[in-house]
């Protein structure tokens, strides 16, 4: 079976960890200020913080940013649920915009329509691995004054003109193991601005601004060295593992681009797109439902994932809290997209197998 997700991991990165190990420094230390420091050269921030998830790199960002009770963010509900969740956790109401069906990322135009004296915030999603159109969004924020979090969590090393994702403002990303990189588990904030950072680093670490001095209300959200270790080698191979992924997306897009109601992956202008996931459309055209294609694929050895079956929107805990809002975009695409295993494990030969299967299924 073609999975998902595969992780590789070389002699150097079993080296680095072990060398933690073994030097008795596994907590947050020397490894996570390095990493820091070669994750922020990377992306082209003045500055990053490590935390121990990317749902926690979204917290520790609302906070930082002063978003609280009575506030609201405008994020798109075609996204996993911590990029909502995150505002709850600070007392502040996620408003839910509608996305392009191009795409898949949040609509400029949507954002704007949302906006309401309550709006302190945008919290934009990368979806899939490509960035948002940053122009607009960043000349929204400016020109209503709101800040601007990027859920960067599925795209590290993906640009926008030339720049990296999670520069334009606040980044968060995730190092989740399905990621493009990973630690394990652990996430990271990157900005330019000196005091965002100092309260992140409050924030992850009880507020303590030095031993056994609390300033503020803070939460264990450190990572580890042995994290940050895993990190820093898997920095080291990020861009030859993208580069495997987009090659991998060329070659599916080749075989889907001809076939009635199969519709690949859209990039937009501009854009380095780093696949975190193939996601396709399986519109109604296609001879066989969405659910039917899965499963045929899945006989022959392919396994598919749906990003995401229900928006969050859509979800108990936000039905509960009296959401109901309509989102004609994101409730269409979430009947129609599918994703197909494209990550850098997928080999020549796993390419051809899935290949000839959508062709078979397809005739």
């Amino acid at each position: 079976m073609i999975q998902m997700a595969g992780v590789q991991f070389d002699e150097e990165t079993t080296k680095a960890i072990v060398d933690v190990v073994k030097s008795g420094q596994i907590a947050q230390g020397p490894r996570v200020e390095e990493f820091e420091k070669a994750f922020a050269a990377y992306i082209g921030t003045k500055y990053a913080v490590t935390v121990n998830s990317g749902t926690a790199a979204l917290h520790v960002a609302l906070i930082a940013a002063g978003i609280g009770p009575g506030d609201e963010v405008i994020t798109p509900s075609f996204s996993f649920i911590a990029t909502a969740n995150c505002c709850l956790f600070v007392g502040a109401k996620p408003v839910f915009a509608d996305i392009d069906d191009k795409t898949f990322n949040i609509s400029p135009a949507a954002i704007e329509k949302k906006i309401t004296p309550k709006t302190r915030a945008v919290i934009i999603v990368d979806l899939y691995g490509q960035a948002c159109e940053m122009d607009e969004i960043t000349a929204l924020c400016k020109k209503h004054n709101l800040v601007l979090i990027e859920d960067a969590c599925q795209a590290h090393g993906a640009e926008y003109k030339g720049r990296k994702v999670g520069a334009f403002s606040i980044g968060c990303f995730s190092f989740y193991p399905t990621k493009n990189m990973t630690t394990g588990e652990g996430g990271m904030i990157t900005t330019d601005d000196e005091e965002i950072t100092r309260k992140s680093k409050l924030a992850r670490q009880h507020g303590q601004s030095q031993r056994y001095v609390h300033d503020v209300l803070g939460y264990n959200f450190r990572m580890t060295d042995i994290a940050a270790a895993l990190g820093l080698c898997q920095l080291k191979t990020l861009d030859a593992a993208n580069a495997r992924r987009i090659k991998n997306a060329s070659v599916l897009t080749d075989t889907i681009k001809n076939i009635k109601g199969l519709v690949p992956p859209f990039t937009g202008p501009n854009r380095n797109h780093v696949f975190h996931q193939y996601t396709l459309k399986v519109t109604p055209e296609y001879k066989y439902s969405r659910e039917d294609f899965q499963k045929k694929l899945f006989e022959k050895g392919v396994n598919t994932i749906i990003y995401y079956p229900t928006p969050i929107h859509q979800q108990r805990v936000y039905k509960d809290l009296g959401y109901n809002v309509t989102l004609p975009v994101t409730e269409a695409l979430t009947k129609q997209v599918i994703s197909l295993p494209v990550h850098p494990g997928v080999t020549d030969n796993d390419l051809q197998t899935i290949c000839q299967a959508i062709k078979e299924i397809s005739k």
